[in-house]
Parts: structure tokens; C-alpha cells; sequence
């Protein structure tokens, strides 16, 4: 079990079991148990469509939802930044743990293997989106073809 805090401090559980990745399954069509598989990888879909894991990370909470009588759009209003990234990591974290207890280290590997790779993706991102210097990208395109045209298109449209 992992925990983590939302943004006005309430403490919630991540949880993954046998019964909570078969629920998971028929809800989403997202076996948590074969990671690896799919096209995408179940991994790779988890980590590139943050909507989707919220929704799995929201399944895994649904009994702390009710005991708390809140609702799913209620805990996520306070859903920060911050929060959202905590239960991201509390969600691979128990997802590698349940996977080492079950004799599977291939697939926790797998797991802790995609989130570096999500980690250095972002770096990489970033450092890229850094590099764009934005006068040059702006120059360019205000000095491209499409601005010539236009200038050439107004001139031949003038009476003689």
C-alpha cells in the first residue's frame, strides 16, 4: 500500500490487488497484470494519457471515496500539480511492489524501467523546448514565403 496527500491534506491509499486489477481490466480494457502487452504497451498507454490514470488511480480509491462519502470529481477538484504526481508515483511505486510480492521482477522491472524512461523523456523535452530560440522561429516565419506572397499578391491587385 502507498499513500499519498491531496492538496488540502487528506490521505489516500493506493491499493493494487489481485480483485482491483481484474475490476480494472473489464472497466478499461487494461490488463495491469501483463504491463508489457498491448499496442501500445499497457505501460506506455498508462503513461502517456494522464486522463486514463487518473481513472485507474480513481478505481483504486473508489471504497476510500465512499467511506469519506465524496465523490471521484470531488477528490480530483483538489488534484494539484503536486497531487497529481504523488499518485502517479504511488501508483507505480504499489504497481512494483504488488509485482515483486507475486515473483514477477520482470514486470516490476518493466514498470520501474517505463517511469525512468518517462522521467528522462521529459528532461529531454525540456531541454529541447529550451534550445527553440523563439526571435529566430519568429523571424522566420514572418519572413517566409507566405508573407512575401501575400505582399506580391496586393501589389498585382492595384490598378494601373
Amino acid at each position: 500500500m502507498k499513500i499519498f496527500r491531496d492538496a488540502i491534506g487528506r490521505e489516500w491509499k493506493i491499493i493494487v490487488t489481485l480483485g482491483a486489477a481484474m475490476d480494472i481490466k473489464e472497466r478499461f480494457s487494461l490488463d495491469l497484470l501483463r504491463p508489457e502487452e498491448g499496442d501500445p504497451p499497457q505501460l506506455t498507454r498508462l503513461a502517456t494519457d494522464e486522463y486514463l490514470l487518473a481513472e485507474i488511480i480513481a478505481a483504486l480509491l473508489e471504497d476510500q471515496f465512499t467511506e469519506k462519502d465524496i465523490s471521484a470529481k470531488d477528490v480530483f477538484k483538489n488534484f494539484d500539480g503536486d497531487t497529481l504526481a504523488a499518485a502517479h508515483k504511488a501508483f507505480y511505486e504499489e504497481l512494483v511492489d504488488f509485482f515483486r510480492k507475486t515473483a514477477r521482477a520482470d514486470r516490476a522491472e518493466a514498470v520501474i524501467k517505463q517511469a525512468e524512461m518517462i522521467d528522462l523523456g521529459i528532461e529531454v523535452a525540456v531541454g529541447r523546448i529550451r534550445e527553440v530560440d523563439s526571435k529566430t522561429v519568429v523571424d522566420e516565419a514572418m519572413s517566409g514565403a507566405t508573407f512575401g506572397k501575400s505582399q506580391a499578391v496586393s501589389q498585382s491587385t492595384r490598378a494601373p
